[in-house]
């Protein structure tokens, strides 16, 4: 028996996302907050949770800041 073209094209194993990827995502959100205008010190000692909590409004952010 052969092996079928369907089973030569497929992945076998799911590509990750990496370690330096993420940290790198996390490093973006927390500039996007800071030039919404949160200050830097609260951005530094919130958890990454409420950090995209955050974002999901960003209109929201940006008018509590001022």
């Amino acid at each position: 028996m052969r092996t079928k073209r369907k089973f030569m094209k497929t992945q076998l194993t799911r590509p990750r996302k990496g370690g330096a990827a993420k940290r790198r995502r996390q490093a973006d959100h927390r500039k996007r907050l800071v030039a919404l205008g949160v200050e830097a010190e609260v951005v530094a000692r919130m958890n990454q949770k409420d950090v995209r909590d955050m974002l999901k409004y960003p209109a929201k952010v940006a008018k509590d800041s001022e």
